[in-house]
Protein backbone atom coordinates (compact mmCIF):
# COMPACT_ATOMS: atom_id res chain seq x y z
CA UNK A 1 0.00 0.00 0.00
CA UNK A 2 1.25 3.47 -0.88
CA UNK A 3 1.92 5.74 2.11
CA UNK A 4 2.00 9.48 2.73
CA UNK A 5 3.45 11.15 5.82
CA UNK A 6 2.01 14.42 7.09
CA UNK A 7 4.80 16.09 9.03
CA UNK A 8 3.84 16.95 12.61
CA UNK A 9 6.17 19.60 14.04
CA UNK A 10 3.57 21.26 16.24
CA UNK A 11 2.10 23.69 13.69
CA UNK A 12 -0.67 23.09 11.17
CA UNK A 13 -4.21 21.81 10.77
CA UNK A 14 -2.93 18.26 10.48
CA UNK A 15 -6.15 16.32 10.96
CA UNK A 16 -7.95 18.41 8.34
CA UNK A 17 -5.18 17.69 5.84
CA UNK A 18 -5.00 14.01 6.74
CA UNK A 19 -8.76 13.65 6.39
CA UNK A 20 -8.71 15.36 2.98
CA UNK A 21 -5.86 13.10 1.79
CA UNK A 22 -7.74 10.02 2.92
CA UNK A 23 -10.89 11.22 1.16
CA UNK A 24 -8.94 11.94 -2.03
CA UNK A 25 -7.40 8.45 -2.09
CA UNK A 26 -8.94 5.95 0.37
CA UNK A 27 -6.44 3.26 -0.65
CA UNK A 28 -3.46 5.31 0.58
CA UNK A 29 -2.05 4.91 4.10
CA UNK A 30 -2.07 8.42 5.61
CA UNK A 31 0.14 8.92 8.67
CA UNK A 32 0.63 12.00 10.87
CA UNK A 33 4.21 11.64 12.06
CA UNK A 34 7.04 13.55 13.73
CA UNK A 35 9.63 10.77 13.67
CA UNK A 36 12.35 11.28 11.05
CA UNK A 37 12.62 7.60 10.13
CA UNK A 38 8.86 7.32 9.64
CA UNK A 39 8.89 10.37 7.38
CA UNK A 40 11.77 9.00 5.32
CA UNK A 41 10.02 5.62 4.93
CA UNK A 42 6.89 7.17 3.42
CA UNK A 43 6.38 7.17 -0.35
CA UNK A 44 5.25 10.80 -0.29
CA UNK A 45 5.41 13.60 2.26
CA UNK A 46 3.16 16.58 3.02
CA UNK A 47 4.68 19.59 4.79
CA UNK A 48 1.82 21.78 6.13
CA UNK A 49 1.87 24.79 8.38
CA UNK A 50 0.02 27.78 9.78
CA UNK A 51 1.26 30.56 12.05
CA UNK A 52 4.56 32.44 12.26
CA UNK A 53 7.60 31.43 10.22
CA UNK A 54 9.99 32.02 13.16
CA UNK A 55 8.11 29.46 15.29
CA UNK A 56 8.02 27.08 12.33
CA UNK A 57 11.77 27.22 11.72
CA UNK A 58 12.60 26.99 15.42
CA UNK A 59 10.49 23.85 15.69
CA UNK A 60 12.03 22.30 12.57
CA UNK A 61 15.60 23.10 13.63
CA UNK A 62 15.05 21.95 17.20
CA UNK A 63 13.60 18.61 16.10
CA UNK A 64 16.09 17.98 13.32
CA UNK A 65 13.32 17.93 10.73
CA UNK A 66 14.91 20.69 8.64
CA UNK A 67 17.46 18.23 7.25
CA UNK A 68 14.77 15.57 6.85
CA UNK A 69 12.65 17.87 4.68
CA UNK A 70 15.67 18.75 2.53
CA UNK A 71 16.38 15.04 2.09
CA UNK A 72 12.78 14.32 1.15
CA UNK A 73 12.88 17.11 -1.45
CA UNK A 74 15.69 15.26 -3.23
CA UNK A 75 14.31 11.73 -3.01
CA UNK A 76 10.49 11.59 -3.18
CA UNK A 77 7.40 13.71 -3.85
CA UNK A 78 6.99 16.54 -1.33
CA UNK A 79 3.96 18.82 -1.07
CA UNK A 80 4.35 22.08 0.87
CA UNK A 81 1.16 23.85 1.99
CA UNK A 82 0.79 27.50 3.11
CA UNK A 83 3.50 28.14 5.73
CA UNK A 84 5.07 24.89 4.54
CA UNK A 85 5.51 26.49 1.13
CA UNK A 86 7.02 29.67 2.57
CA UNK A 87 9.50 27.69 4.67
CA UNK A 88 10.89 26.17 1.46
CA UNK A 89 12.22 29.58 0.33
CA UNK A 90 15.58 31.04 1.40
CA UNK A 91 14.24 33.52 3.94
CA UNK A 92 11.16 35.48 5.00
CA UNK A 93 10.60 39.10 5.94
CA UNK A 94 8.36 37.89 8.74
CA UNK A 95 9.80 38.11 12.27
CA UNK A 96 12.78 40.16 11.13
CA UNK A 97 14.18 38.18 8.22
CA UNK A 98 13.88 34.56 9.27
CA UNK A 99 16.21 32.06 7.57
CA UNK A 100 14.33 29.19 5.93
CA UNK A 101 15.19 25.93 4.13
CA UNK A 102 16.40 27.29 0.76
CA UNK A 103 14.85 24.46 -1.26
CA UNK A 104 13.60 27.18 -3.62
CA UNK A 105 16.10 30.10 -3.69
CA UNK A 106 14.11 33.27 -3.13
CA UNK A 107 12.33 35.31 -0.52
CA UNK A 108 8.99 35.55 1.26
CA UNK A 109 7.69 39.12 1.36
CA UNK A 110 4.75 40.94 2.93
CA UNK A 111 1.95 42.27 0.78
CA UNK A 112 2.41 46.03 0.37
CA UNK A 113 0.47 48.26 2.72
CA UNK A 114 -2.55 50.19 1.37
CA UNK A 115 -3.39 47.64 -1.31
CA UNK A 116 -6.19 48.71 -3.64
CA UNK A 117 -8.03 46.82 -6.37
CA UNK A 118 -8.48 48.15 -9.90
CA UNK A 119 -11.58 50.07 -8.82
CA UNK A 120 -9.65 51.82 -6.06
CA UNK A 121 -11.19 49.82 -3.21
CA UNK A 122 -8.92 48.95 -0.29
CA UNK A 123 -7.85 45.32 0.02
CA UNK A 124 -7.41 43.74 3.41
CA UNK A 125 -4.32 41.98 4.70
CA UNK A 126 -4.26 39.06 5.28
CA UNK A 127 -5.44 37.96 1.85
CA UNK A 128 -8.26 35.69 2.93
CA UNK A 129 -10.87 33.76 0.98
CA UNK A 130 -11.37 32.33 -2.49
CA UNK A 131 -9.22 33.41 -5.40
CA UNK A 132 -8.67 32.24 -8.96
CA UNK A 133 -5.48 30.31 -9.67
CA UNK A 134 -3.90 30.43 -13.12
CA UNK A 135 -1.47 27.57 -13.62
CA UNK A 136 1.16 26.27 -16.02
CA UNK A 137 1.28 22.61 -17.11
CA UNK A 138 2.14 20.14 -14.34
CA UNK A 139 0.80 16.69 -13.36
CA UNK A 140 -0.73 18.09 -10.16
CA UNK A 141 -3.13 20.26 -12.17
CA UNK A 142 -4.56 17.31 -14.07
CA UNK A 143 -8.36 17.34 -14.07
CA UNK A 144 -8.51 20.88 -12.63
CA UNK A 145 -10.12 23.62 -14.71
CA UNK A 146 -7.87 26.60 -15.47
CA UNK A 147 -8.59 29.57 -13.16
CA UNK A 148 -10.35 27.40 -10.58
CA UNK A 149 -10.81 29.00 -7.17
CA UNK A 150 -8.75 27.93 -4.16
CA UNK A 151 -8.90 29.09 -0.54
CA UNK A 152 -6.17 31.42 0.80
CA UNK A 153 -5.23 32.82 4.22
CA UNK A 154 -1.88 34.68 4.23
CA UNK A 155 -0.14 38.03 4.64
CA UNK A 156 3.16 37.00 3.00
CA UNK A 157 3.88 35.47 -0.38
CA UNK A 158 6.77 33.79 -2.17
CA UNK A 159 9.04 35.62 -4.58
CA UNK A 160 11.40 32.98 -6.04
CA UNK A 161 14.67 33.99 -7.68
CA UNK A 162 13.96 31.74 -10.67
CA UNK A 163 10.62 32.52 -12.30
CA UNK A 164 10.65 29.15 -14.06
CA UNK A 165 9.67 27.41 -10.80
CA UNK A 166 6.37 29.33 -10.61
CA UNK A 167 3.66 26.76 -11.27
CA UNK A 168 0.70 29.10 -10.71
CA UNK A 169 -0.22 32.66 -9.91
CA UNK A 170 -3.15 34.44 -8.27
CA UNK A 171 -3.91 38.16 -8.17
CA UNK A 172 -4.15 40.43 -5.11
CA UNK A 173 -4.37 42.78 -6.95
CA UNK A 174 -1.16 42.10 -8.90
CA UNK A 175 -0.11 38.56 -9.83
CA UNK A 176 1.91 36.69 -7.18
CA UNK A 177 3.34 33.17 -7.13
CA UNK A 178 0.90 30.85 -5.38
CA UNK A 179 2.46 27.53 -6.44
CA UNK A 180 6.06 26.49 -6.98
CA UNK A 181 7.36 23.30 -8.60
CA UNK A 182 10.73 21.73 -9.29
CA UNK A 183 11.75 18.09 -9.58
CA UNK A 184 10.11 16.20 -6.66
CA UNK A 185 8.72 19.29 -4.92
CA UNK A 186 5.37 21.01 -5.37
CA UNK A 187 4.26 23.76 -2.99
CA UNK A 188 1.11 25.86 -2.75
CA UNK A 189 0.21 28.99 -0.81
CA UNK A 190 -3.49 28.12 -0.73
CA UNK A 191 -5.12 25.37 1.33
CA UNK A 192 -6.15 22.44 -0.91
CA UNK A 193 -7.83 20.74 2.07
CA UNK A 194 -10.21 23.73 2.28
CA UNK A 195 -10.66 24.15 -1.47
CA UNK A 196 -13.43 21.64 -2.11
CA UNK A 197 -13.43 19.78 -5.45
CA UNK A 198 -10.36 21.43 -6.99
CA UNK A 199 -8.35 21.01 -3.81
CA UNK A 200 -9.24 17.34 -3.45
CA UNK A 201 -8.28 16.76 -7.08
CA UNK A 202 -4.88 18.34 -6.47
CA UNK A 203 -4.35 16.09 -3.45
CA UNK A 204 -5.43 13.06 -5.46
CA UNK A 205 -2.96 14.01 -8.19
CA UNK A 206 -0.18 14.37 -5.62
CA UNK A 207 -0.90 10.92 -4.23
CA UNK A 208 -0.44 9.48 -7.70
CA UNK A 209 2.57 11.60 -8.69
CA UNK A 210 5.96 9.91 -8.82
CA UNK A 211 7.96 13.13 -8.77
CA UNK A 212 9.98 14.82 -11.49
CA UNK A 213 8.17 16.28 -14.52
Amino acid sequence: MSSVAVIDYGMGNLHSIAKALQHAAPQVDVQIVSDADAILRADRVVFPGVGAIRDCMQALNRSGLSSVIKSVAETRPLLGICLGMQALLTDSEENGNTQCLNVFPGHVVHFPESLKDKAGNSLKIPHMGWNRVHFTPHPLWQGIVQDSRFYFVHSYYARPDDASVIAATAEYPDPFACALARDNVFAVQFHPEKSQTAGLQLLKNFLQWKGQV
